[in-house]
């Protein structure tokens, strides 16, 4: 595998540097503070962890939404991030604010994607609700790995006002987590984004965050070939391949919606 984990000289540029984009991003949007939603993943609680240090507790806001397939430890770790921070939230169910939605096209009810996504486009209604009526700035909680390969929700998680962690592979999320203090048990838990029951990220992606990792690295933000990427790794030429597609499907998550360029 490729490791793309910091050295320990770079670990302190790199809080600097995400800590600093947060405070100008704050500053540019005349925002009077911040809010994220907090899931009890990693990347939200390195997120939230750098947000405090850049702005301060009295300024960032997080936002807990359980939906009824949210596991429970995962929300409570939510809780325990937001109270060992020292910083206001909430805990909003956003079930019942599904369930109408559903109720109003009921063919979808049983499609299982479509609903994980729509509580996904929930939470990010009710952070922009918070965020409208308080002037503050909505922080993203995704990574390089997952952008990379559109293993967000579009207007979903991926609506946000910026990413600043989207510069970190996951592997780096989990060191800079690391660094910071954070939990083992926090940093190395299964990955989750909580759309349905039991959904992990590695089984809904078909590859481990440490072989996709190595995977961009080399080929994808590298410029190894794909036979090359296959020789350094070990690895099938299909599973690289796979990780190709993945990043091509997802382009249009990436962009701004098109529209037609003008006649004249």
């Amino acid at each position: 595998m490729i490791d793309p984990r910091f050295s320990e000289a770079e670990l302190d540029d790199q809080r600097e540097h995400i800590t600093g984009f947060i405070s100008d991003r704050l500053d540019a949007a005349g925002a009077d503070g911040a809010i994220l939603g907090l899931s009890g993943g990693i990347d939200s609680t390195l997120t939230a962890h750098l947000a405090v240090e850049a702005l301060g507790t009295g300024n960032v806001y997080g936002l807990v939404l359980p939906g009824e397939v949210s596991r429970d430890d995962n929300m409570s770790d939510a809780e325990r991030v937001a109270e060992d921070l020292d910083i206001s939230y909430d805990v909003i169910e956003i079930e019942p604010i599904v369930d109408t939605l559903v109720a109003a096209y009921p063919d979808a009810e049983d499609d299982q994607l479509a609903v994980g996504n729509t509580r996904a486009r929930v939470r990010s209604v009710l952070n922009y609700l918070v965020a409208n009526h308080e002037n503050r700035l909505v922080l993203g909680t995704g990574n390089r790995s997952e952008a990379a390969v559109g293993y967000f929700t579009k207007y979903g998680d991926g609506a946000v006002d910026c990413h600043p962690i989207g510069n970190l592979y996951k592997a780096q999320v989990r060191q800079l987590a690391r660094h910071l203090g954070v939990s083992d048990e926090l940093v190395d838990k299964t990955a989750t984004a909580g759309l349905w029951a039991d959904q992990t990220d590695e089984d809904e992606l078909g590859i481990s965050y440490e072989l996709l990792d190595s995977i961009l690295v080399a080929h994808i933000d590298g410029p190894l070939s794909v036979a090359a990427t296959c020789r350094l790794l070990d690895i099938d030429p299909e599973t690289v391949t796979a990780v190709r597609e993945m990043y091509e499907r997802s382009d249009h998550k990436r962009q701004a919606p098109p529209a037609p360029e003008p006649l004249v």
